[in-house]
């Protein structure tokens, strides 16, 4: 399905248990779901688009929330180790909502990020937290890697 992303060449097996796509940060096959495909069309489009470093991004990361263990789409690191952007993938027939908003929100109740992406492929948010203001802004778009780290 053609998102609102550059196209990508990806490694793709067909096998009995249906087909899986390379996931170059897992460095495994994994499922080709409907989201997958969003999520390595977006991480390719950060990497190769917009100089986020592959060695500092990582998909389903486990946090633990509320005492329930969940996972993270993609989280983006900073040189130091911290998580600075965490991104919530949905496939591209799935609308964005406040829900899509919410769960992002909790999860960085866990990580403390400055950065939330959400994306399903056709329309991507991007929105900034000032935690010295107790305030957020959404971005016009998604900034590249040096711009984050500048501030």
């Amino acid at each position: 399905m053609p998102l609102n992303l550059p196209q990508y060449k990806f490694n793709i097996r067909h096998t009995s248990s249906g087909d899986k796509i390379y996931d170059r940060l897992r460095n495994k096959y994994v499922a080709l779901t409907p989201e997958e495909w969003v999520r390595q069309h977006f991480t390719s489009y950060l990497i190769e688009h917009k100089g986020y470093p592959a060695s500092l991004m990582a998909n389903e990361v486990p946090l633990t929330l509320n005492g329930t263990s969940r996972r993270s789409d993609t989280v983006v690191f900073n040189r130091n180790g911290k998580p600075l952007v965490i991104i919530e993938y949905k496939a591209c027939s799935v609308d964005i909502s406040q829900k899509t908003f919410d769960q992002i929100v909790r999860y960085n109740m866990v990580l403390h990020a400055q950065y939330l992406i959400v994306s399903n492929g056709m329309n991507h948010y991007c929105c900034h937290i000032d935690y010295d203001s107790h305030s957020y802004s959404f971005l016009p778009e998604i900034p590249d890697y040096n711009t984050l780290t500048e501030k």
